[in-house]
């Protein structure tokens, strides 16, 4: 009787079939472990889905049904549809707040994180000697936006009582300026100042990512002769770009929202120059009393939110499983 022999395709589809059912009984058992823990995850979620629901889901439904109504007051709500957005596109103040909303977050997240990015970049030379510095700096950054409103306040001072313009009288007295009472200066002041608070952030970003990078690439780029300059362009700028876009989306959302900063040291004002969609929301509902107005007002500005924020949401989210 002839002796059958396997052939060598025959054996290893036996064993792919074998691994692949392998496969499809551990994936099948994990699945089964899932549905088993299921219940318990669940059941731990449910508090933290109440209280959410309750500090942001309901005020945030709440809202849009508001904005659809013209509220005076304590007089009766009147449903006005679309009437209070087609009424803030077409009001010049409101046009107004959105040109100085978008100067002043675009110009504090660049000048936010641009300064914070290149101070990283000097400090990642040397991270031991300039520890205090980059704590001083994130120092600044945990400060409350009340606390260093105020302190800005003795800073900015129109008289000779300010710190800012008492230096500037000892060299040009000529110089000085009622910083937070002139339009033309008083939202590049409030940018100096939210730019001031906010720049630790970046910087411990940006130094971070900065530390992430492989000591070998410096030690060969070193030994090819590169000069401090060339590994900071062509090594350290490139591969900390992702602290950089963390810390770019976190200060637009910051600055979009701001509202502390503006109303101690400017109240929107002079002549509402300062006055951002936040503050708009606040005065038309708080100190006007057109509460759907205002809540109209906090439709653009999730709107806004949104915008920034959900495409960075998918781009961070896209790899994840």
């Amino acid at each position: 009787m002839a002796n059958s022999v396997a052939s060598p395709a025959t054996d290893g589809a036996s064993t792919r079939s074998s691994r692949e059912a392998d496969g499809q009984r551990k994936l099948l058992a994990r699945s089964r472990g899932r549905f088993r823990d299921s219940p318990a995850a669940l059941l731990l979620l449910v508090p933290v889905l109440i209280l959410f629901g309750i500090a942001v889901v309901f005020p945030l439904i709440d809202t849009i049904r508001l904005s659809f109504f013209d509220i005076k007051g304590l007089g009766k709500p009147k449903f006005v549809g679309i009437g209070n957005y087609i009424k803030l596109f077409t009001d010049p103040a409101f046009r107004n707040t959105m040109w100085t909303t978008l100067v002043f977050t675009v110009s504090t997240t660049f000048f936010s994180v641009g300064l914070g990015w290149a101070l990283a970049m000097l400090c990642a030379f040397a991270p031991r000697q300039t520890l205090p510095f980059r704590v001083m700096i994130f120092a600044a950054f945990g400060i409350s936006e009340a606390v260093a409103g105020y302190m800005w306040i003795g800073i900015l001072r129109p008289d000779s009582g300010g710190l800012l313009n008492a230096v500037i009288g000892l060299f040009s007295p000529g110089f000085a300026q009622p910083w937070l009472g002139d339009p033309r200066t008083a939202i590049w002041a409030l940018v100096a100042t939210a730019t001031w608070g906010a720049v630790g952030l970046p910087l411990m970003l940006c130094f971070a990512a900065v530390q992430q990078i492989p000591k070998s690439l410096f030690e060969a780029a070193y030994l090819d002769g590169a000069s401090h300059w060339q590994v900071m362009r062509n090594i350290m700028v490139p591969l900390s770009m992702s602290g950089v876009r963390v810390a770019v989306f976190i200060n637009l959302l910051g600055m979009l929202r701001a509202f502390d900063i503006i109303y101690i040291l400017t109240g929107g004002g002079p002549v509402r120059s300062t006055e951002t969609v936040g503050y708009f929301m606040y005065r038309e509902s708080m100190t006007q009393f057109k509460l759907g107005y205002g809540a109209a007002a906090t439709v653009i500005l999730l709107v806004a939110v949104l915008i920034v924020s959900v495409p960075a949401i998918i781009q961070r989210t896209a790899g994840a499983r």
